[in-house]
């Protein structure tokens, strides 16, 4: 069985789905608005990064 190749990148995942991309735009602060208000315990995933690497 061959191995899988793709893993996925965390810096990769920061710079097109984090809090600081989501911040920049209108509809991306209204993602922001939308999850908080749905009470989503994980908000874009640069805030989980900043949490664990304080």
């Amino acid at each position: 069985m061959t191995k899988r190749t793709f893993g996925g990148t965390s810096r990769k995942r920061k710079r097109v789905s984090g809090f600081r991309v989501r911040m920049r735009s209108h509809t991306g602060r209204r993602v922001i608005k939308s999850r908080r208000k749905e009470g989503e315990k994980e908000l874009p995933y640069s805030i989980l990064w900043l949490y664990q690497n304080q």
